[in-house]
């Protein structure tokens, strides 16, 4: 989620793709990294994946507490995950990200599993970029090479890859760049800034066994 549908406690924001593949399994990453644990960077990947679907609940439960019941989302606060931790930009006093850290953490783990997707992740972004391309060539092959029949092709691509680019992207987190944080903990929070100079914190997370 590079900056993060209406949610409830212990329901999912989500309707069309609102199944489940597999079960997340507590010990599978763990059990991953003792199998698997020659090859490079793969610790690193696997406690990113982790680490983002921390920082997509964080920001659910801070908006939960900062928006009116219906409108679910708090556009003014994003994150940015990597390895070690993610960083939360958007006014927030501490003791409020202490508690929903730790609060988005347990929940997460205590089969709340869609708090760790969320519709303003980058995911979504990357998706629909993907789609477009692809329904484009798609397009530019299958039609005659008329300027016009190429131009409504084009706006064809474009609206279909962003009808459809949500529920994908949905499903791309869940699977593919989300985790549920079975093995992290918190290990403190850095007061920092952003690019501009504005307030922000970065939540630093280790890696338990």
């Amino acid at each position: 989620m590079n900056t993060s549908a209406s949610i409830t406690s212990g329901g999912s924001p989500w309707n069309f793709f609102n199944f489940d593949l597999t079960t997340p399994q507590p010990s599978l990453d763990a059990d991953l990294l003792q199998q698997l644990g020659f090859i490079p960077g793969l610790k690193d990947i696997l406690m990113l994946r982790q680490v983002h679907a921390l920082e997509h609940a964080t920001v659910w439960i801070l908006s939960e507490s900062t928006t009116t019941p219906n409108q679910g989302d708090n556009q003014l606060l994003g994150g940015l995950s990597t390895e070690q931790g993610f960083y939360l930009y958007g006014e927030v006093n501490i003791s409020d990200l202490r508690r929903a850290v730790n609060l988005a953490l347990h929940r997460l783990t205590s089969g709340e599993w869609n708090l760790a997707v969320h519709p303003r992740c980058g995911t979504n972004v990357s998706v629909e970029a993907i789609l477009t391309a692809g329904l484009a060539v798609g397009m530019h092959l299958l039609l005659p090479r008329g300027p016009v029949e190429q131009l409504i092709g084009l706006g064809v691509a474009a609206t279909t890859a962003a009808e459809i680019s949500p529920d994908v992207g949905s499903v791309v987190q869940k699977y593919l760049t989300t985790a549920i944080p079975f093995n992290l903990a918190i290990a403190n929070i850095i007061p920092t800034q952003d690019y501009e100079g504005r307030e922000a914190y970065f939540i630093r997370v280790y890696w338990r066994d």
